[in-house]
């Protein structure tokens, strides 16, 4: 398709934080792409905030299931194309009623069952973010290779000086939520891990989470410990992140905003495998910066593509059996 006949792109990431900030390299290089095109994204209303000020989006489409009322205004938009990044019947819904020229990515939903139930790995060494380009290969947009991107609204930004004394010389992050218990580590590892640290820590999660880590403080020894879950935006919560020295985090959505920032990052994997494509996406030169912490070995793992409130066979392998002392070394360099 002719460069000159783009002039207007929408891209479709309903949820969630983590997948919305895995699509920001394929936002980007299609605005590079396309200069002078209008880049629209489609999503859910919870993450139109850490879109809003992606200074590569023209505009951001709050989805929220009534199609009788969204189509037809997405479709006075006469879209040139549009990048499917979800693949679901939803988004496939929108790419149908739009009648727009259009791609999406492999999924590999079978490569997933087969490991999950049989063990049995046919799953591509390749990521996630790699995998949305097959959406837009069609317009000839190539990764430029630098990674995720992620921009906090100014009046979002956390000013150093807010945060205790001891805190303003440099923290450490540790992201202490996740969606499901089953890839979250248990509270008394994150504890112990608290209390090793040479520096002050921050926990960072959602208002679901200010009540386990209320717990976790509880058994801390270490006085630099400060709970920041649910008093902070999503946004402010990156802020946080983009200024700490390290970060240490479940696979979660913060894992990838470390990532964006190019933060040395820990990410602790308990039922979910990195081979899913969804570890922290860096550029080659910070690529070094990354290290996951894994159990490697289980029979039973992977259990699940996402999750499950707790382990299936009772013993939580995957979580209780981290080198716990590795993850503190790797912390304190």
């Amino acid at each position: 398709m002719p460069r000159k006949d783009i002039h207007k792109i929408l891209v479709i990431r309903l949820s969630s934080i983590g997948d919305i900030v895995l699509t920001t390299p394929v936002v980007r290089c299609l605005k590079n792409r396309f200069p002078d095109a209008e880049i629209h994204y489609l999503t859910k209303s919870a993450n139109i905030p850490i879109l809003k000020a992606n200074p590569y989006i023209t505009r951001t489409w709050d989805f929220h299931d009534n199609f009788d009322e969204l189509i037809p205004l997405l479709k006075q938009e006469n879209f040139d194309y549009i990048a499917d990044l979800h693949k679901n019947l939803r988004s496939f819904y929108v790419r149908f009623r739009l009648g727009s020229r259009s791609g999406s990515f492999r999924k590999l939903n079978m490569q997933k069952w087969l490991i999950v139930n049989t063990k049995i790995n046919l799953l591509p060494d390749i990521h996630i973010v790699d995998r949305y380009f097959d959406a837009v290969k069609k317009l000839g947009v190539q990764n430029d290779g630098k990674g995720l991107d992620y921009f906090i609204p100014t009046a979002e930004v956390i000013d150093p000086q807010s945060l205790p004394g001891k805190f303003r010389d440099g923290f450490i992050a540790f992201v202490v939520g996740g969606k499901h218990r089953t890839k979250i580590l248990p509270d008394e590892k994150v504890a112990l891990i608290c209390n090793r640290l040479i520096r002050p820590v921050i926990l960072l999660g959602g208002k679901e989470d200010a009540e386990r880590a209320n717990m976790i403080l509880e058994l801390v020894t270490k006085p630099d410990v400060l709970n920041a879950c649910g008093l902070y935006s999503v946004n402010q919560s990156a802020s946080l992140v983009q200024q700490a020295l390290g970060v240490v985090t479940n696979d979660t959505g913060l894992m990838h905003v470390a990532a964006a920032f190019r933060k040395p990052v820990v990410s602790v994997w308990g039922n979910t495998i990195p081979g899913f494509g969804m570890y922290p996406y860096l550029p080659k030169e910070f690529a070094k910066n990354s290290v996951i912490a894994e159990v490697n070995g289980l029979s039973c793992r992977p259990c699940s593509k996402l999750g499950f409130p707790e382990c299936p066979k009772k013993h939580f392998k995957c979580m209780n059996n981290h080198d716990i002392e590795g993850i503190i070394n790797e912390l304190n360099k």
